[in-house]
């Protein structure tokens, strides 16, 4: 239990990737556009999302049809994401890798003010040293996040960070402060594309925590 674990919220943690798909499509037919499948979905996804918009139209969206897309998103995003739970196995390893002593955090490109309630509903927000939802521009990007995020932190003394998260921002923001990053398939990214960045590539939480306990070792 020597690794700190800085945790990922949405396809992390927050199983949502279905809430995700579906505030997608609920914006994009505000437009009359087509529905986009899961798999479409992963195996098109980027960032910054109006490229990956312009992936899925074939064509950059106007202006206009960002702003109606992106208001759309979130405003159908945040409903559907009541009816969504913890990745599977979630709350049991945090559980446990506290009641053992180690340590861990949560680091996430949500909103701060929408993360911290979400987190307290699920029941979890005790197992975390320390919790940061986004307060800046999304436009930011989370390797600056989390540089702010490890420097806040207390009690590291030179511990080896393993980031898991299930996006291609996590392996760079886990990169750009010199920690470790291990990736897992429950998110918006195919394994293909997570395995394309050269780090470990999981199916479950469980086996994240088992390589990243590993790999700080």
């Amino acid at each position: 239990m020597n690794a700190h674990l800085v945790w990922d919220w949405n396809g992390t943690l927050f199983n949502d990737f279905e809430a995700v798909v579906g505030a997608t499509n609920a914006s994009f037919a505000e437009l009359g556009l087509p529905p986009v499948t899961a798999e479409r979905y992963r195996e098109l996804y980027c960032i910054p999302v109006p490229l990956f918009y312009e992936r899925l139209l074939g064509r950059r969206p106007s202006d206009e049809e960002w702003t109606v897309m992106d208001a759309g998103f979130h405003r159908h995003y945040w409903t559907l994401a009541e009816g969504c739970g913890l990745a599977e196995g979630a709350a049991e390893l945090l559980a446990a890798r506290q009641a053992m002593g180690a340590t861990q955090s949560l680091c996430s490109l949500a909103p701060h003010q929408e993360l911290m309630p979400f987190v307290a509903a699920h029941g979890i927000s005790g197992h975390f040293q320390r919790i940061d939802g986004r307060t800046g521009p999304a436009s930011e990007g989370k390797a600056g996040q989390m540089a702010r995020h490890l420097a806040a932190l207390e009690g590291l003394d030179g511990r080896p960070v393993v980031v898991i998260g299930d996006a291609l921002d996590d392996a760079a923001a886990a990169a750009h402060v010199g920690a470790f990053a291990v990736l897992y398939t429950g998110g918006s990214h195919s394994r293909a594309t997570l395995e394309s960045v050269g780090v470990p590539v999981v199916d479950s939480l469980a086996e994240a925590v088992r390589l990243a306990e590993r790999i700080a070792s």
